[in-house]
């Protein structure tokens, strides 16, 4: 499992852009992970799925909420990483008001969930591999905090604790 210290994964995770932007083409857009937080800091918060209800009513609404205290202490880009396609994401950020405050990315292969070792088998479930409820501040690629939840548990990756985390430095 990545840990503090740790460089994050260079991965592809796929974003969806309903509106063409310099440099993001309207559609499905690719992000590699190396370039796209070289340089920044980026406050990642990852969950099982999209349109599921920890996920909807309490995790991304509490980014958004704090979104601009995020950035007044530091953060360049909050990232929202869920194991859906890009079109899913698309919906939800729609759905979540996430424009201009959180990029809603997919990792439809689960390809980053499994780099990071923090996948969530769901399969009983009938979800199969997602990813681990969590929350992570990455500096320069570099993991600085990581708050990884229980199974079941919505108390360590919430926007609160990853703020007072960017606040300390």
């Amino acid at each position: 499992m990545i840990k503090i210290g740790d460089t994050l994964p260079a991965t592809t995770l796929i974003e969806f852009n309903a509106v063409e932007t310099e440099g993001c083409p309207i559609g499905p857009a690719p992000v590699d992970t190396a370039s796209a937080t070289a340089g920044k800091t980026i406050a990642v918060f990852a969950l099982p799925g999209a349109f599921t209800p920890t996920c909807s009513a309490k995790h991304v609404p509490g980014y958004v909420e704090h979104a601009d205290a995020l950035k007044s202490a530091g953060v360049d880009e909050i990232w929202c990483i869920s194991v859906n396609d890009a079109f899913v994401m698309g919906a939800w950020a729609k759905d979540q008001q996430t424009a201009g405050k959180v990029r809603m990315l997919g990792d439809g292969s689960a390809d980053f969930a499994k780099a990071t070792g923090l996948t969530l088998d769901l399969t009983a479930r009938g979800m199969g591999l997602r990813s681990n409820r969590y929350s992570m501040l990455v500096k320069n690629g570099v993991v600085t905090s990581l708050n990884v939840e229980a199974p079941g548990k919505f108390e360590v990756s919430d926007a609160e604790t990853l703020l007072a985390q960017a606040k300390e430095g």
